[in-house]
């Protein structure tokens, strides 16, 4: 079961968030006093601070954001090619080993099941 007080906070949060209101300890217990909402003192002291830290309106516009990521990993790439080039010959080898390994094992089996 989600536990009520942080979901009336994180409610509190979004809504804060999207009218470009600061979100303190201070306006989200004034959001759910007028919600009639009931919560333990700590939670609206934790969600403010923690929205301190973080951009919330960035946090959920770049959800599942390709081109966000896309930047950083683009640099990260273009260095790690060299390095990435050379891990893909070893995994082709390895699988290449694996693929010979599998098929003497297959050769082994004479077609005896174990209750047979």
């Amino acid at each position: 079961m989600t536990n009520v007080n942080e979901l009336a906070c994180t409610y509190s949060t979004l809504i804060l968030t999207d009218d470009n209101i600061p979100v303190t300890a201070e306006k989200i217990n004034a959001l759910l006093k007028a919600a009639n909402v009931n919560i333990e003192a700590i939670w609206p002291t934790l969600f403010a601070r923690a929205a301190s830290h973080i951009n919330v309106r960035d946090l959920i516009t770049n959800i599942g954001s390709a081109s966000a990521a896309a930047a950083p990993s683009a640099a990260v790439s273009a260095a790690a090619a060299p390095a990435a080039a050379a891990s893909d010959s070893k995994k082709k080898e390895e699988k290449k080993e694996e693929k010979k390994e599998e098929s003497e094992e297959e050769d082994e089996d004479m077609g005896f099941g174990l209750f047979d």
